[in-house]
């Protein structure tokens, strides 16, 4: 005789559950050996520090250094790369940061940072490099460069003067979704001192606009480092925040929203078929990332996320792209809540 049919999506959440844990274990256990080669590319050329008047002399010079890392891709046969850093030379892109060694590390910018009244921070997780930063086929919005472009895009269908800048931070060496680096916080602690100087010097560039940080998996991990960092030099810049969106999220090792508000409103999302929600959401010995930010025991304002996967939230037209933006906006009334 076949199970009551209730008890069928009860069985497939056991079983998910058990996949994740056995993935969990998995990555533990796994290596990663150092190919003994030498990083053909170039380090960071020196910029000035950010302000209203250098912004357009940092944009030139990471220009060139993405010019001269395509010619050291091409020269080297790295053809992901270089397909990846031919899309970054597009006229209209603008980068405040770039660095090709390793996996590397890119910070763009999608409108006008220096006059925007607010500005979006979008924070990525797990396997985000350089050559993942902009995909231009499947689901470009799952990556930093077209999540910050479906972000701009909705603003202005929702006003036609949101005031907003979007940037698409890849300032902190991300880890794999394959390894034990994702059941720690510490990639995440590195990414969240990353982070705060970056918000320190945006301050330096607009002294005046409000910061909305949308922190998609583990990059909702690299958000939570920053709200408990003690912030010293960079407390002007976070007083800015006044929006933390945690969405697709493991975990950010606080143990409630209140941990990481201080004055931010702290907003948690996850789609309905988003596999995050099976993984443990435990912290012990310094292994695992602690409540799951949508439990209501946590604390944050739940928003509605829509039937989508992990990689989705920033899909055109979806549910939850426009609460991610309207977020962004700092426009709380208008979110629809989960």
């Amino acid at each position: 005789m076949p199970p009551p049919p209730e008890t069928t999506p009860r069985r497939a959440r056991r079983l998910r559950r058990a996949l994740a844990c056995a993935v969990s274990i998995a990555a533990l256990m796994l290596t990663t050996a150092g190919t003994g080669h030498a990083d053909p590319y170039a380090a960071p050329a020196a910029v000035p520090s950010m302000a209203p008047a250098t912004l357009a002399v940092r944009y030139a010079a990471e220009r060139r250094s993405i010019q001269e890392a395509l010619r050291t891709a091409r020269s080297v046969g790295d053809s992901g790369r270089a397909r990846a850093l031919g899309a970054f030379l597009a006229p209209d892109r603008r980068f405040l940061y770039f660095d090709p060694r390793g996996a590397g590390r890119a910070i763009e910018v999608v409108g006008d940072l220096a006059h925007a009244r607010r500005i979006a921070v979008l924070v990525p997780g797990a396997d985000t490099t350089l050559t993942a930063f902009d995909k231009r086929g499947h689901r470009p919005w799952s990556t930093p460069g077209g999540g910050a472009r479906a972000v701009y895009a909705r603003a202005h269908a929702i006003t036609a003067d949101p005031g907003l800048a979007v940037v698409a931070w890849l300032g902190y060496a991300a880890p794999k979704t394959f390894s034990g680096d994702v059941l720690t916080d510490q990639r995440a602690g590195e990414g969240a001192g990353e982070l705060l100087h970056f918000l320190s010097g945006m301050r330096r560039a607009n002294p005046s606009a409000h910061v909305a940080l949308l922190c998609h998996s583990y990059g909702s991990v690299v958000c939570g480092r920053a709200a408990l960092d003690d912030h010293g030099g960079a407390a002007a810049a976070w007083r800015q925040v006044t929006d933390i969106a945690l969405y697709g999220s493991p975990g950010t090792t606080a143990w409630s929203a209140a941990d990481l508000g201080g004055t931010a409103r702290v907003w948690a999302g996850r789609g309905s078929t988003d596999w995050m929600e099976d993984v443990p959401h435990v912290r012990i010995l310094g292994l695992g990332l602690g409540p799951d930010p949508v439990s209501r025991g946590f604390g944050a304002r739940v928003f509605a996320a829509g039937s989508g996967g992990h990689s989705d939230y920033l899909a055109p037209g979806s549910l939850p792209l426009r609460n991610l933006t309207e977020i962004a906006l700092g426009d709380a009334p208008a979110v629809v809540r989960g």
